[in-house]
């Protein structure tokens, strides 16, 4: 029986019955950190707003949250709020019909909980929603996250929370991952994914922990990570805000929420959960190594289709080409400059003659003079750099001037609108700015800069506009003749959280002074740790030792080298660091030598075929010139003719993940890693002896290799 339509139709009234009931999917986007890691920069433009990748780091956010499905964003706005809500009403994104961007503003909320207690205040969310900061770059679908949450609900109303997180193995070493945050320990009951134990202050708990005798007694199985990163992207019901109401003291979400449920021995009775991402990306960008770890993510692609050639929000095309480059339209390149791998090049910026760079992002209408050394910087919109000037691993601001022959070292911010005088050099990790340093370190510090009508003010470029030149009277000596900047003093105190949350690479000894004051910390031991492992006696970071999580920790110790093979090679990193930290990978996955061998060659090979080439010739040449380079750090990890055999079993597969590209030149590959000495004559032959057992079908790059073996045979009788 058909049901009729139309007004008084039974489906027709029950579907519009349906729709008016729906609650549209709602975000909270926070466009304050609350937090000062992007001091002095913070001072004058909101986190939010900086260019990531010459787009503003929110606009990756929204873009994120409208591809999920989101309907409704409420942005809320603390410090420079004028700035952010100025920006959206000019973007793409006010104004659409099927995504709605409102802005929520309040120049007295100092913390996160604070934000919240004002959002409930206004009434504006209906139902489940997501929290995030527009800090944070992700492509992961929403669906599942969404589905898991939604069906707890109706099983558990006290399931109020449900966060995303993703595997990330932190250093031994610092205790840090990749994005400069600490080490984070959380438990998890692996058959309901219920959250029962968060610590994010890995560097001083040296690897011990305890757990309440509670939870052993009423968790059959607990699930104990060191290898997960906080994505910080949240899935809450309605009750998450009513509960700051609750408790005015909560004002951070992860140190008073979280922590707080996880602490009140069931009082409440709310529950937090984990959603565990496996294939997308998602990361927050908490501090400056983090902005340099995701820049580089974005310039790799592994947050498409959030990426430069897709115009986010630029004001012109970026067009990807080799190496990894993007370059607009509209700059102009002396033909005698070099650039290298990993660089961006925004419009209307030019490069002088013989100047030379890489992995490097440039914003729109920036000018570098001639005989310029760049590498590994971010230099942001209208920035000069005049001939003959250095610099690695810098952070350039708006409007900022580099005379002529200015050496940058490693570390190095500059805020907006500062000039470095003529030859002169900044040492490692200086901060520079045209406002002085405040003596008061608090995350609010930006709001007083708002009142007093600092942080808002918009400095012209122009080096002799009269709102710049009274700002320079403040002090203008300290950089150089001519200059303009105050340099902060560095925390002596906290130079190692320098090191690793900068954007510049840690240096050998540095690691070994950071392994040294680790090492004579004394740690107080907690009664409970015994109890924790009698009771569990599980290998941190994972809950048995299944098939699945052995291939996943295969999978994951893989990409960790190919990530720090190819850092190494766009950074120009020196050979004995790349072993160090390979090492250190090795130590922290519990691997062999083999191991890092194997995944060391699938990033080589990998590397040769994503290097432009037209023809399985120039393939060849492209496999011979990184063996040529790399052969010595391969054979740092190959001592025995058995490990020699591994790496052509690796080479079998990955003809069998790139067939079309790789099995025509088997041969000739393994023919040049022969000739290159990285594989031994008895390793090739014993190979080929041991395929000679096997299935027909496991033998056809043997049978395209008879020409080299039988070569190979010999040439050994005859040394014989």
């Amino acid at each position: 029986m058909v049901a009729k339509k139309g007004p008084k139709g039974g489906m027709a009234a029950d579907d519009g019955e349906e729709e008016r009931s729906r609650v549209p999917l709602q975000a909270i986007l926070l466009a304050d950190s609350f937090a000062t890691l992007f001091r002095p920069i913070t001072l004058e433009r909101p986190k939010v707003l900086l260019p990531l990748v010459n787009a503003r780091m929110i606009d990756y956010t929204l873009a994120w949250l409208e591809s999920s499905g989101v309907e409704e964003v409420y942005v809320f706005c603390c410090a420079h709020s004028k700035q952010v809500i100025e920006y959206l009403e000019r973007s793409k994104w006010f104004g659409r019909s099927n995504f709605l961007v409102t802005t929520i503003a309040s120049n007295y909320a100092t913390s996160a909980g604070e934000a919240l207690r004002v959002i409930y205040e206004r009434g504006v969310i209906c139902g489940d929603f997501v929290l995030v900061s527009g800090d944070t770059v992700s492509n992961m679908p929403l669906t599942q996250m969404l589905a898991e949450h939604k069906e707890r609900r109706k099983r558990d109303s006290y399931a109020v929370m449900t966060m995303a997180i993703q595997r990330s193995k932190s250093s031994n070493v610092t205790h840090k991952s990749r994005l400069g945050t600490d080490e984070l320990f959380i438990a998890v009951n692996p058959e309901t994914k219920q959250l029962l134990y968060y610590e994010d202050k890995g560097d001083n708990l040296k690897g011990s922990f305890s757990l309440d005798n509670a939870l052993l007694t009423a968790n059959s199985s607990i699930c104990i990570h060191n290898d997960k990163q906080d994505c910080f992207i949240d899935i809450c019901s309605p009750e998450v805000l009513s509960h700051y109401i609750e408790n005015v003291d909560y004002q951070h979400l992860r140190a008073h929420f979280v922590k707080g449920l996880l602490d009140d021995d069931g009082i409440s009775g709310y529950k937090v959960f984990v959603h565990d991402i496996r294939s997308s990306y998602a990361a927050r960008i908490d501090n400056l190594r983090s902005y340099d770890t995701v820049s580089k993510d974005i310039i790799q692609r592994w947050t498409y289709p959030f990426v430069p050639d897709t115009q986010l929000a630029a004001k012109s095309v970026l067009k990807h080409g080799r190496q990894g480059n993007y370059r607009a339209s509209g700059s102009k390149i002396s033909p005698s400059a070099t650039i290298g791998s990993c660089t961006v090049i925004g419009n209307g910026s030019t490069i002088g003659n013989f100047s030379n760079v890489t992995t490097t992002v440039i914003g729109e209408g920036c000018v570098i003079g001639s005989n310029v050394s760049i590498e590994g910087c971010y230099i942001w919109d209208r920035v000069t750099i005049e001939d003959g000037c250095k610099l690695k691993h810098a952070v350039l601001c708006d409007g900022v001037i580099l005379r002529s022959g200015a050496i940058l070292e490693p570390g190095v911010v500059l805020s907006f609108n500062v000039i470095v005088g003529q030859n002169f050099r900044l040492p490692s990790y200086s901060k520079v700015s045209l406002f002085k340093q405040p003596i008061k370190q608090d995350s609010d510090e930006e709001l007083e800069y708002v009142d007093d009508g600092y942080g808002t003010v918009e400095i012209s470029s122009s080096p002799n506009s009269p709102e710049r030149m009274e700002v320079l009277r403040a002090d203008n000596s300290d950089v150089g003749d001519a200059g303009a900047g105050c340099i902060w003093s560095v925390d002596t105190f906290n130079l190692e959280e320098e090191w690793l949350q900068s954007i510049a690479p840690v240096l050998e000894d540095q690691l070994t002074e950071i392994v040294k004051n680790r090492n004579n910390q004394t740690v107080k031991p907690n009664e409970d740790d015994t109890i924790l492992q009698q009771s569990l006696n599980l290998e941190l970071g994972s809950s048995d030792n299944s098939d699945e999580d052995i291939a996943d920790d295969s999978l994951h110790f893989q990409n960790e080298v190919e990530a720090t093979f190819l850092r190494g090679v766009h950074e120009n990193v020196k050979e004995d660091n790349l072993i160090f930290e390979i090492n250190a990978l090795k130590a922290m996955h519990n691997c062999e030598l083999i191991d890092c061998a194997s995944a060391l060659f699938y990033a080589m090979m990998k590397l040769a075929l994503e290097t432009p080439h037209t023809s399985s010739s120039e393939l060849v040449k492209n496999v011979a010139e990184m063996i040529t380079k790399w052969k010595k750090l391969l054979k740092c990890y190959l001592k025995t003719i058995d490990e020699e055999i591994e790496i052509i079993l690796k080479f079998e597969e990955m003809c069998l993940e790139f067939a079309t590209e790789y099995i025509p030149i088997f041969p000739q590959i393994l023919h040049i890693m022969y000739e290159k000495d990285m594989l031994q004559e008895d390793a090739i032959l014993k190979w080929a002896s041991e395929k000679e057992e096997a299935d027909e079908s496991d033998k056809v790059l043997l049978k395209h290799s008879e020409k080299l073996i039988q070569w190979l045979r010999e040439a050994s009788e005859e040394d014989e």
